[in-house]
């Protein structure tokens, strides 16, 4: 499988126990929208390597224990702490109205009610309050709330978003 027909859902970020347990650090909003996950892929040295689930427990603050397949040990695990996980596309849930997927929109043109194009989709940044859009506009960064009062309309078809951001707001990063 190929890295653009994935979505990346977190990074290893330690072991657990001694049986080989490892700790997810996970967009788990999107985790508990996923029906069924029976395995994932970990970056390994640029390589994709799949893994089959055995256990998958949601834990506190946006993270899950994971058992894998193969993985025995503390320090078998210890090998894949730090590693980035990935899903395919093709088990995320239907995206509905703004929600966004970040690997989705990179690159995506962004078109304002207002000011007219605007850039293009660098990435989503996580805030814990919410998330922002980081455009480029000619090598300036623009964040933009992504929330359904701004982000109005999501094309892929013809890759853009259609925002109405509040006066001024583009204006300030200019």
């Amino acid at each position: 499988m190929k890295q653009d027909e994935l979505f990346l859902l977190g990074k290893v970020v330690r072991t657990f126990g001694s049986k080989g347990e490892l700790v997810f650090q996970l967009d788990t909003e999107i985790l508990s929208r996923i029906k069924k996950m029976e395995s994932v892929f970990l970056k390994i040295n640029e390589n994709l390597v799949p893994f089959f689930i055995e256990l998958l427990q949601p834990r506190p603050k946006n993270q899950a224990l994971v058992k894998l397949m193969d993985i025995e040990t503390s320090e078998d695990a210890s090998l894949y702490a730090g590693c980035e996980i990935y899903i395919p596309l093709a088990i995320l849930p239907k995206q509905k109205g703004s929600k966004l997927y970040s690997q989705n929109i990179e690159g995506y043109s962004v078109i304002d009610a207002n000011y007219g194009n605007t850039g293009f989709v660098n990435k989503i940044i996580e805030m814990p309050q919410q998330f922002l859009l980081s455009i480029d506009l000619n090598g300036k960064e623009i964040l933009v709330p992504i929330v359904e009062e701004i982000v109005k309309h999501i094309d892929h078809k013809t890759k853009t978003i259609s925002i109405d951001a509040p006066e001024g707001l583009i204006e300030l990063y200019l």
